[in-house]
């Protein structure tokens, strides 16, 4: 029986640690389609789950990688044919079913998206879980009648995955963005995703009043916190915010003023039990119209390397994306 190499998360005496080990298409959990992974990604998520560092899984051994692209090997379902090329980020993929940090990976149907013409299993992986999310956010944003025109979007957590992307497919949309980010070395790399404009986050003035200056037309958020509260505050009227991370804390602070006086909307984005046909959208749409330039974002590693890349994004070092050559 032919063996591959997979990056396993254990639990033994509470200590949770993750290795390259060897495993068998015995080991995988069930589902109707075999995928021959090529590529995975690394989420900020997935570095919690690899460290122990949050309670993500919900069983071990565990292969982690909640993102995998590859191509069909076999399939009990119709709908997926052995050679096509396919994704899965989301539902309980590295969480609660073995995940993407392996050669093979075996899933549900209802999980697997074709990947859409105009992207490669590559830049499906340099997007990821990641650029899911900030497509959807801009589709959402977007439903609440956002358009280039508008005014500026600001964008939080600027030089993560999901910023990078959300500054890329805005710029590419032809949006005028404003990236907030606490990396004053890292304006170069902004603008060159499209940036117009950069807040540094430790210099930066919130204020204390139920409502300040009306500044965003929209705003996609990745960090949560005092940072959401503010954009409640300064977003301009019948204006959106899409809320995606969590990176600067979990509570929420504000008043009822901004929704009342300016009508402003507060969006929550959830990737990973996102409807299978809104899904199948976004991915289309980062296919075509929004699709970012990747070559800035992306950096490949392989399974190796993940320890490296969970130190990295865990101590708020990352910029862009970790791609993982599986295959």
């Amino acid at each position: 029986m032919s063996r591959f190499h997979a990056f396993r998360i254990t639990n033994v005496d509470n200590t949770v640690r993750g290795t390259v080990v060897d495993m068998t298409l015995d080991e995988l959990s069930p589902g109707e389609v075999l995928i021959r992974a090529v590529f995975s990604s690394v989420n900020y998520k997935d570095a919690l789950a690899g460290t122990g560092t949050g309670k993500i899984l919900r069983r071990f051994p565990l292969v982690g990688g909640i993102d995998v692209a590859g191509i069909v090997d076999s399939s009990t379902d119709a709908r997926f044919a052995p050679g096509a090329e396919v994704l899965v980020t989301g539902y309980d993929l590295g969480v609660n079913h073995d995940g993407g940090y392996a050669g093979y990976v075996r899933v549900p149907a209802d999980w697997v998206v074709p990947i859409p013409v105009g992207l490669t299993m590559f830049e499906a992986m340099a997007l990821g879980t990641a650029g899911f999310t900030a497509g959807l956010a801009v589709i959402r944003l977007e439903q609440m009648g956002l358009r280039p025109g508008h005014g500026p979007v600001l964008v939080t957590g600027a030089t993560g995955g999901v910023g990078s992307v959300a500054i890329a497919s805005l710029a590419r949309l032809g949006y005028e963005v404003t990236a907030l980010t606490g990396k004053e070395s890292e304006q170069d790399y902004l603008r060159s995703l499209g940036a117009t404009a950069i807040l540094n986050r430790s210099t930066l003035e919130m204020g204390t009043k139920p409502l300040e200056k009306a500044t965003w037309a929209g705003a996609i958020d990745a960090v949560g916190g005092e940072v959401l509260a503010w954009l409640t505050r300064t977003t301009n009227y019948w204006g959106a915010i899409a809320s995606t991370g969590l990176a600067g804390g979990i509570e929420l602070h504000t008043t009822v003023m901004p929704f009342i006086l300016r009508g402003i909307s507060l969006i929550g984005v959830d990737s990973v039990m996102c409807p299978m046909n809104v899904r199948r959208d976004v991915w289309r749409r980062l296919a075509t119209d929004m699709k970012p330039a990747l070559t800035e974002i992306a950096q490949t590693i392989t399974l190796d390397e993940l320890p490296g890349a969970f130190a990295t994004l865990l101590a708020g070092k990352a910029r862009g994306r970790f791609v993982v050559r599986v295959g």
